[in-house]
Formats: structure tokens, C-alpha cells, sequence
């Protein structure tokens, strides 16, 4: 049974990462890959109590009093309801915030980034997209800042191999800007809601190597790229019903500081981090609904938020269920621990453990693959803040770059602007790899 859950989880991740050709989303083999490890485990139990040892009797001490249920399928059901209660910390931040995003998008409020963006030279425009993506992305998160830069690029650039060039760096850029900030990826929001790293920390340690990440990419293109950029010529793309400027500002800022604020919200408030994106949800919802009273009569029902729920990626949300429920079951079945005695065996360093993960994370999605660091090395072996965790948030964050599909910014941005695999692997990947250990490299010169 044991091998056999490890081989439905490699089919499982397969399946996930050939989305494209077998026209199967991902968020169906995930969920089905997810329940599938729980339906073996449960089938398994007895075997895999005994793994459990100390943890299952001192659970059973206490709760097991006799009757039909047996024991081992009653402490199963407990390891999956503990996981589901981590799992759905992280749903409810990501639903919250992709509806915080969308509803500013909705209102026409990264048009306040946007409209500022001139220039037609493509190195000093390059630097400056990559940039306010490097920045955004830490604001907001990779995905997002990515969706939201695309949009922006296919109003100025109107060659594809350009379009395609800019496209790359936005993936690059958005994904170290994420690294670095405990919500601008997946990834650091579950080492941060786990307790695995803290706000200032993360901050103060990673923002440097992910320049880094950034910075020499840039610096390659600077030298292998030149000209000026097209525009498109694109007809007026605006809603039917136009917000007016001082809406647009408002449902702007607030957002930006619903989710700017939910760090400071944990810290004074000790609770966890979904709870303060759903109070700047809570917020917006109130203020746009007074806003839009009459929306229904003014053609302006599409900037309420029960319209908003309706566009929200919910197939995104539907997928980290399903590959997160599926690692849980890894965990719960020993395979994270034996995983990782194999890497301390036989790698030892953390710089080498994470430089590895950071590169798997390139072939396959990031967020098991943390989700598995977090599964194999309790707090107890590597504390809060320790330099393990931070490594592991820049490997990860920025490993994905290396290829298209290795991140989530990655395969929106594959979608949305039709980027060929190959095309990427041939243009960007050696520049991102060369920005991924550059990173490594300046966080071991600088707290190594």
C-alpha cells in the first residue's frame, strides 16, 4: 500500500503536469489524486498506525472508549480533519484576496499603476516593468501580478517575440518579488501561516538575494536586447458604464491596504492571517455595495461583489485543495519522513537540500513541493526564522522560473499570451537559472 500511494501521487502529478496536451484540467487530478491517497490510507490503516507510533497512542488513550468504529480508521479521520484545518487557512486567505484583487480590477484601479507606464525603448522599459512587477508581486502575489501585467503588456507591445521577451521577465520578476514577502506567493503564505518564518524576518533576509533573482536576467537582456517596441493600435476596450476617478482611487487604495495590512493584523491581533483578509474583503464589500446601491439600474451590477465571486479562478482554489489534501496524505503516510532522511543521507546541506527543491520546483508546481519541506522538517528540527525556512521561500519562489510550468505566474502567463514551452526553455530559462543561483549564492555570502 505504501508504494502504491506513492505511485498514484507520481500518476497524480503527471496528469497535473500535462494539463495541456491531455485537455484534462488540473484541478481535476488533483482532487481526484487527493482522495484517492485518503481512500488507500484509510483502506491501509492498520499498517499505517503503526508508523505513527507514540502519536497514535497517545490520541487513542484519550479518545478511543469502545464501540463499532475501529481505531485505526477513527485516527485517520483525525490525521485528515488536522490537515484540513491548515488547508483551509490557506483556501480562505487565497478566496479572499482573489476577490479583494479582482474587485479592484473591476474598478479599473491598476489603471493607476498602468497609465503612468510611457516609453517605447525596450531596455529602460524592460528595467521598469520588471520592476513595478518585482514590487507588485510582494504587494499582491505572483499569480495575480502576473494576470495584471499581461493585460498591460498586450496594450504595448504589439510584436510577439518582444510581447513574448517582456512576458518572460514579468514570470521572473513576479516570482522573486514573491519570495520575499509573506503574501506574495503561495508558497511564503503557507511557510507563514505555519510558523515557519515571521513578517519582518522573511523581509530583512530575502529581499536582497531576490533582487538578485531579478537583477541578472535583467542585466542579460540589457546586453542581448535592443530597439524600440511597437504598440498595438486597440480599439477602446473600457466598460459600457465607466467608473468615475474617485472611485476608482478608493476601491484602489483600500484594497491595496486591506492587503498590505494583514501582516500587521496577525501581529497585533495574534490571529491567523485569513482572518484579516477576510475583514478587508468584509470592508470593500461594504463600501462598494453602498457604492453600487443601484447598480442593477445604472449598469453597474458587474462591480458588486456577489458579480465578482462569479469571475474568481475557482478552479485555482479547487487545485491547492486537492494537491495539498494529496501531500497531507504522504505525510500522514510516512513518506515526507523518509524522504526526508534520504536528502540529510545523502545531501546534508540545506543549501543543496533547497537548491534541489528550488529546481524540482521548475518541472513540477511549487506548492507540494513546500508543502513537503514542511511535512519532513518539523520546528523542532529547524526553529522558526531559521535560515532552512527563508532558503526554502527563495528556492522555491524563484526555482519555478526556470521553466514556464514551474510556477503559477508561469502557466497564467503561458495561457493568457499563448507562450510556447520550447520558445521559453530556449530564451528564458538560462537567464532565470542564472538569476536562480545568483540568489543562492548572495544569501549564503550574505547570511551564510
Amino acid at each position: 500500500m505504501y508504494i502504491l500511494i506513492a505511485l498514484v501521487f507520481v500518476i497524480g502529478y503527471a496528469c497535473i503536469a500535462l494539463e495541456h496536451p491531455l485537455h484534462v484540467n488540473k484541478a481535476a487530478s488533483a482532487l481526484i489524486t487527493g482522495v484517492i491517497i485518503w481512500v488507500l490510507l484509510m483502506i491501509g490503516a492498520d499498517h499505517f498506525v503503526n508508523t505513527q507510533g507514540a502519536a497514535f497512542q497517545a490520541w487513542s488513550s484519550q479518545n478511543v472508549q469502545g464501540g463499532a468504529v475501529d481505531p485505526a480508521h477513527a485516527f485517520m479521520g483525525h490525521q485528515l480533519l488536522e490537515h484540513l484545518s491548515n488547508i483551509a487557512s490557506i483556501l480562505f486567505f487565497l478566496l479572499g484576496a482573489m476577490t479583494i484583487v479582482e474587485l479592484i480590477d473591476a474598478h479599473e484601479g491598476f489603471r493607476v499603476i498602468t497609465d503612468r507606464i510611457t516609453g517605447t525603448k525596450k531596455v529602460p522599459l524592460l528595467w521598469m516593468l520588471s520592476i513595478i512587477t518585482f514590487f507588485l508581486s510582494a504587494a499582491l502575489d505572483n499569480m495575480t501580478t502576473a494576470i495584471v501585467m499581461c493585460a498591460l503588456l498586450r496594450k504595448l507591445v504589439k510584436d510577439k517575440e518582444t510581447l513574448w521577451t517582456f512576458a518572460g521577465m514579468v514570470i521572473v520578476a513576479a516570482n522573486a518579488g514573491g519570495a520575499w514577502s509573506p503574501i506574495g506567493d503561495v508558497t511564503t503564505i503557507m511557510l507563514w501561516i505555519g510558523g515557519q518564518v515571521t513578517t519582518v524576518n522573511i523581509i530583512l533576509k530575502l529581499v536582497a538575494p531576490s533582487l538578485v533573482c531579478l537583477v541578472l536576467p535583467l542585466l542579460w537582456f540589457t546586453f542581448t536586447m535592443k530597439g524600440t517596441i511597437e504598440r498595438p493600435h486597440l480599439a477602446d476596450d473600457a466598460h459600457v458604464v465607466k467608473v468615475t476617478r474617485n472611485e476608482q482611487l478608493l476601491i484602489f487604495f483600500v484594497g491595496l491596504a486591506s492587503l498590505l495590512g494583514v501582516p500587521l493584523f496577525k501581529t497585533y491581533t495574534h490571529l491567523p492571517p485569513y482572518m484579516g483578509i477576510l475583514l478587508g474583503l468584509g470592508i470593500l464589500w461594504l463600501i462598494t455595495e453602498l457604492m453600487h446601491k443601484e447598480g442593477a439600474e445604472n449598469g453597474k451590477g458587474y462591480l458588486m461583489v456577489s458579480a465578482t465571486l462569479k469571475r474568481i479562478d475557482s478552479a485555482s482554489i479547487l487545485f491547492f485543495l486537492g494537491i495539498l489534501t494529496a501531500v497531507a496524505g504522504l505525510e500522514t503516510a510516512g513518506h515526507l519522513e523518509d524522504a526526508s532522511l534520504f536528502l540529510n543521507e545523502h545531501l546534508g546541506s540545506i543549501y543543496t537540500i533547497n537548491g534541489m527543491i528550488g529546481l524540482l520546483s521548475a518541472v513540477v508546481d511549487n506548492i507540494p513541493l513546500v508543502a513537503a519541506g514542511m511535512g519532513m522538517y518539523p520546528l523542532s528540527e529547524f526553529p522558526p526564522d531559521s535560515p532552512f525556512w527563508e532558503l526554502l521561500a527563495l528556492c522555491a519562489g524563484t526555482g519555478g522560473s526556470i521553466l514556464i510550468i514551474g510556477s503559477a505566474a508561469g502557466v497564467a502567463t503561458m495561457g493568457i499570451l499563448g507562450i510556447e514551452f520550447i520558445w521559453y526553455v530556449k530564451k528564458i530559462a538560462f537567464p532565470a537559472a542564472l538569476g536562480y543561483f545568483g540568489g543562492i549564492l548572495a544569501f549564503w555570502m550574505i547570511w551564510g
